[in-house]
């Protein structure tokens, strides 16, 4: 039986990484709007982080559109969503920006923990960093066993959150950080802003394709960052 591929591992990876990344992140949200009194998620059984029921509610964002983007040689694409009531956040803009936050929060909290654990893996000697790799690869692992296949792994993990992270905080509809910017507001203006996501929801493929434009310039710059305060004597 021949071997699997090195790109053959890495994109199962990478699939493997997003469907459990997705699945906290809808998990977040879910958790967050019970909390704040809408229930709307936790009667879909999304407040789990078994991905099934995620799966169930969006089978072409987790699985069939993120499978076929892959095996066509792009990015990995896909998408998930928590339903919730919209009167609810109308009548409570601010818990629904909190509830908004959360899905990014949770990406953030398991690149940081991802960090920890290849920074603690660094000062161990079990990982190393190669200069030569670009910096979505930049925690070396080989393609299978021990130390090398817990240090790929923990790459993507990091890599791929701080991208989910980042890009659902973009303040463009319908993007987490569209709602999330009613933080900064009064009640009542907070409430403006949710009618008017609201109102402009059906022209959201526009921000989208904003977003499609300016995010390769965001992101970098923003992982690199990451990088260096995880790896200040990494050279990078």
């Amino acid at each position: 039986m021949e071997s699997l591929s090195p790109a053959f591992v890495i994109g199962l990876l990478r699939y493997i990484v997003f469907l459990f990344s997705t699945t906290c992140h809808e998990a977040a949200h879910a958790f967050a709007s019970k909390l704040g009194g809408d229930e709307t998620a936790a009667h879909g059984g999304q407040v789990t982080l078994n991905p099934l029921p995620h799966i169930l509610r969006e089978p072409f964002g987790m699985v069939v559109v993120p499978l076929l983007s892959m095996a066509m040689g792009g990015g990995l694409i896909g998408w998930a969503s928590a339903p919730y009531d919209p009167l609810w956040a109308q009548r409570h803009p601010r818990r629904a920006a909190w509830m908004s936050l959360a899905g990014p929060a949770a990406n953030f909290a398991l690149a940081i923990l991802a960090g920890i654990a290849m920074r603690i893996g660094l000062l161990m000697g079990s990982f190393h960093i190669p200069m030569q790799r670009t910096i979505t690869h930049l925690v070396e692992g080989g393609q299978s066993g021990g130390v090398d296949g817990i240090a790929t792994v923990l790459s993507i993990v990091f890599t791929l959150n701080i991208l989910l992270g980042v890009f659902n905080l973009l303040p463009v509809p319908p993007l987490d950080g569209f709602n999330a910017i009613a933080l900064l507001m009064t009640d009542s203006m907070a409430a403006g802003w949710n009618r008017i996501g609201m109102s402009i929801r059906q022209y959201s493929f526009i921000g989208l394709l904003v977003v499609w434009k300016i995010f390769p310039y965001l992101y970098g710059p923003v992982l690199m960052t990451a990088l260096k305060v995880f790896f200040p004597n990494s050279g990078l």
